[in-house]
């Protein structure tokens, strides 16, 4: 299998895992460079292109980068998703009778 594997979109994901739970305070440029390895001028570039796409703002000290809750927005889809999902798995149950599986979530009727 072909490796389409993009470095500076790993490093954005690893930022926002990093940044994941940082929300009241935020985290500094430079301790987030460290923590991931890169350079300052990198972790730069990477917090604008979260900001821009909604992702992060500065905290109001003006030092610190935070997520935005744009992630819980995307958490709440989710779960919405699953709730739809689940309900349709349960309608399939009762018509038939019996339990209904897709992957590893089960309803038993």
């Amino acid at each position: 299998m072909s490796d389409y594997t993009n470095a500076s979109q790993q490093r954005l994901l690893r930022l926002i895992d990093l940044l994941a739970g940082h929300e009241v305070n935020g985290l500094e440029p430079g301790a987030i460079a460290k923590a991931l390895g890169q350079s300052a001028s990198a972790v730069t570039r990477d917090l604008g292109n979260l900001h821009t796409a909604g992702w992060a703002e500065r905290h109001p000290n003006g030092r610190t980068w935070r997520l935005t809750p744009h992630v819980i927005q995307i958490s709440q889809r989710y779960l919405t998703a699953l709730q739809a999902g689940a309900a349709q798995l349960q309608g399939v149950s009762q018509r038939y009778g019996g339990p209904v599986s897709l992957g590893d979530f089960s309803i038993h009727s």
